[in-house]
């Protein structure tokens, strides 16, 4: 059975991404890209889903690990009667290539290690055909199936029920590699990895990455700032530019339940939101390069616009389950692509103007081409945005008028005026000013509870959602207005649970879903941004020490955490959660700074 969600550390080359578990296994691993079929599946069934372990054979080994330095590359320390070993595994980046280097190191005496190696392409359904060169050294097995083909180089290893496995002494002083090299079954077989270059440009990459970013923030949180935005990092595709919203599919939101969704694409809300921390952080060239994915993706009829898309752009992601992955610890189903792909949802041009807003206040400019596709998509706001949508949280219920959503369509037309007023663009600026004062009265009449002077989920609804909480953040009203003071209160009265805050109330139906899922951290982390910057510092502190509390001992953040059963729960590591937390500690430095 797959260890807890927080058992796993992220390993990754910006191309795709595996999972590491603490017991030495790679349980997640999707190559060539990040929402490419799994070759180890684990994670979502068991050791016949496909996985590959390098552990010492003593049973009572244990182990510590840790990142090395900036970067993935995850330090395993081994400690057994006969001695210490350190497996470190990475992914390195560049050179064109898919490679996932295991190197053991002997620290003290000798340690006996077993490696088990089951390959099953298609997530799990294809075994492959595989063969094995002895006479070279290291010793080469290259697995073929369809269009895939894998080598592993290192130790030779012995096949039995569709699975290799073997054992080597690693002593003081000595190192053993073992490389994995995906590559298409129709080419030749790739060089061997010079291992001892291909870590040291790693290392150097990530640190450059580090290097390159503006980091003043609180010193209490600023190694899981950091690592955060590694992880921002580590889900941007490095060729394209798209940005991945966690590295798995379908672990659950509610375990044992069926809320379980492949989150192994790019939604435009979570890119402009990465966008949006990168920009603040100084990293303009990622900024940039996302800008010009947004271009290529978003282009042709603004009407025909996604909330998703592929890693490369690509349009269409249909959403179907997968009978040869039973799923993580039983819940089912298990699903690739998603349909939200298809929902219509009025928020995400507010996003996607947010992060054009963004990028031109870094510094970078627009050109005819990007202030062309702005004009296109404000066009087509101004017919779209009262009709009722599925919402930041994609019910699959009935559309309403969110207010969430409408708050982002004012957000649009407010930044459009913006840049034709502030930027010198050019534009119908008078008519988005309209619209703007439109949308917001229409907020102000029918999405408050006049009773509680509360902002409430959706026009005429009577409970809040946690989405309210941007409000603030977009500059429809400020952090202090009484409406969304109040607001928090409704949310800490009805969202709140166990010192973490849910996204909305899923009781009442609204998502067309069972009831039942555990807080989103992303939720926890926007109200803890609304505490600082409403004058709640202690809050805020307390908020973001339990947050931070709940990242697992390498720095990475799900999607939600279960507080009964103190576990991680939902996709990870969650982009969404990540930039999350580093805009709250960034409010909370703010607000430092003007006391």
């Amino acid at each position: 059975m797959s260890l807890a969600i927080e058992d796993y550390a992220l390993i990754g080359d910006c191309f795709t991404a595996g999972l590491v578990g603490r017991d030495g296994g790679i349980d997640w691993l999707c190559l060539p890209r990040f929402d490419s079929p799994s070759v180890f599946g684990a994670l979502l069934g068991d050791e016949e889903s496909g996985r590959w372990v390098i552990a010492p054979t003593e049973t009572d080994a244990s182990a510590e690990r840790r990142y090395d330095g900036a970067g993935f590359s995850l330090i395993t320390r081994w400690t057994t009667p006969t001695g210490e070993v350190e497996v470190i595994d990475v992914m390195p980046i560049g050179r064109g290539r898919v490679d996932v280097v295991r190197r053991v190191r002997g620290l003290r005496g000798s340690v006996e290690l077993n490696q088990e190696l089951r390959l099953r392409f298609d997530y799990g359904a294809t075994i492959p055909w595989v063969s094995q060169n002895r006479s070279v050294e290291p010793a080469e097995l290259v697995a073929i199936a369809g269009p895939n083909a894998v080598v592993l180089r290192g130790p030779a290893v012995r096949g039995h029920d569709h699975q290799h496995s073997g054992t080597f002494t690693v002593a003081e002083g000595e190192t053993v590699d073992i490389v994995l090299t995906w590559f298409p079954s129709h080419r030749e077989l790739p060089a061997p990895l010079d291992v001892d270059a291909a870590l040291d440009r790693t290392r150097e990459w990530w640190q450059e990455f580090i290097d390159r970013g503006q980091h003043d923030d609180d010193p209490r949180y600023q190694e899981l700032v950091l690592r955060s935005l590694l992880v921002l990092r580590a889900l941007t595709h490095e060729s394209t530019g798209g940005i991945a919203a966690a590295a798995t599919t379908s672990l659950p939101e509610q375990f044992g339940g069926s809320r379980n969704w492949d989150y192994r694409f790019v939604w435009l809300r979570d890119a402009a939101l990465t966008i949006h921390v990168l920009a603040q952080h100084g990293y303009n060239h990622v900024v940039d390069r996302w800008r010009q994915w947004m271009l290529r993706a978003i282009a042709g009829d603004p009407a025909d616009v996604q909330i998703m898309y592929g890693l490369g752009g690509e349009r269409w992601l249909p959403e179907r389950e997968l009978a040869s992955l039973p799923g993580y610890q039983g819940a089912a189903p298990v699903r690739v692509g998603n349909a939200a792909s298809e929902q219509f949802q009025a928020d995400v041009i507010g996003e996607v103007m947010l992060a054009f807003s963004a990028a031109r206040e870094a510094g970078l400019t627009e050109d005819a081409v990007s202030w062309g596709l702005q004009r296109a998509l404000l066009g087509h706001l101004e017919k779209v945005w009262a009709t009722p949508d599925q919402g930041i949280w994609e019910i699959r219920g009935e559309p309403r008028a969110f207010t969430h959503s409408r708050a982002m369509s004012w957000a649009a037309f407010d930044r459009g005026v913006e840049a034709v007023e502030k930027h010198g663009l050019h534009g119908p600026g008078q008519r988005w000013r309209e619209l703007r004062d439109s949308i917001r009265h229409t907020i102000d009449q029918h999405h408050v509870d006049h009773a509680t002077g509360a902002f409430v989920q959706y026009a005429g609804a009577v409970h809040v959602d946690a989405a309210l909480l941007q409000l603030p953040q977009i500059g429809f009203c400020a952090p202090d207005d009484p409406r969304m003071l109040a607001t928090v209160a409704r949310i800490e009265e009805e969202l709140l649970h166990d010192g973490f805050v849910d996204r909305y109330v899923s009781e009442t139906g609204v998502d067309g879903l069972p009831a039942g899922e555990n807080p989103f951290t992303a939720c926890s982390l926007w109200l803890a941004e609304q505490y600082a910057r409403s004058g709640r510092r202690d809050d805020a502190i307390a908020l973001l020490d339990r947050v931070a509390a709940i990242a697992n001992d390498v720095g990475l953040l799900s999607e939600e955490y279960d507080p009964k059963a103190k576990r991680q729960a939902g996709n990870t590591p969650q982009a969404l959660s990540h930039l999350a937390f580093v805009r709250a500690v960034d409010a909370l430095s703010d607000t430092e700074m003007t006391r």
